[in-house]
């Protein structure tokens, strides 16, 4: 079994035969139509940005899942009936004759006490400093094993984060497309949780299908 944590972008791309493009419309399409924020929401962005920026170069893991990760998806409130935020759930597939599998941080699945579907796969690092493996090919991983349970059905979509810096991503067939550096410690929180909010859109679309 390869396991994500010994995944990179390099070794994916070749094992799969995989293509990084720079225009992707679908991943275009997420990150312009995120949802606004309330006025309930901007206080408590503003909260959790501030906590960010104070501590984001102290923090280990944990700090900053339960104090900034954490948070912010709890205010998106991904867990319905229908699907729910799973966190540290193995999962595997079999991936052009290659068995694929780990933990990643967290998934979006459907299901309401254990994750059927993928249809979000999360990789968060402790800091921006000594950041161990290649996040961005550990989530992109995630996602191939999710579209293979998917049956290629839709796309898949992804996010990893360093420090205070995230990035989307979203795999459709051999083709993924990664979006440019959000700051959390800068307004782009604001999108950052827009982006989020339009996400739970599209699942709830997707599992009513």
């Amino acid at each position: 079994m390869l396991n994500f944590n010994e995944c990179t972008l390099l070794k994916l791309d070749k094992t799969f035969h995989l293509t990084q493009i720079e225009t992707c419309p679908a991943l275009t399409d997420w990150l312009n139509s995120y949802a606004e924020t309330s006025d309930l929401e901007r206080p408590m962005l503003g909260l959790y940005r501030q906590t960010l920026q104070r501590y984001v170069h102290d923090w280990n893991e944990m700090e900053l899942i339960h104090h900034f990760i954490g948070p912010l998806f709890t205010l998106v409130n991904f867990s319905t009936h229908k699907f729910s935020l799973f966190l540290e759930r193995s999962f595997s597939g079999t991936v052009d004759g290659i068995e694929l599998g780990g933990n990643p941080d967290s998934v979006i699945a459907s299901g309401y006490r254990s994750p059927e579907k993928p249809y979000f796969c999360f990789q968060e690092y402790k800091r921006e400093r000594d950041p161990k493996g290649d996040p961005a090919g550990q989530v992109l991983a995630a996602m191939l094993v999710a579209q293979e349970i998917n049956e290629h059905q839709y796309p898949v979509y992804g996010c990893y984060v360093v420090g205070e810096l995230w990035h989307f991503v979203l795999l459709q067939g051999k083709e993924y497309g990664i979006s440019r550096s959000y700051m959390a410690t800068g307004d782009d929180i604001f999108e950052i949780f827009g982006v989020l909010k339009r996400l739970k859109q599209i699942i709830t679309e997707l599992v009513e299908q």
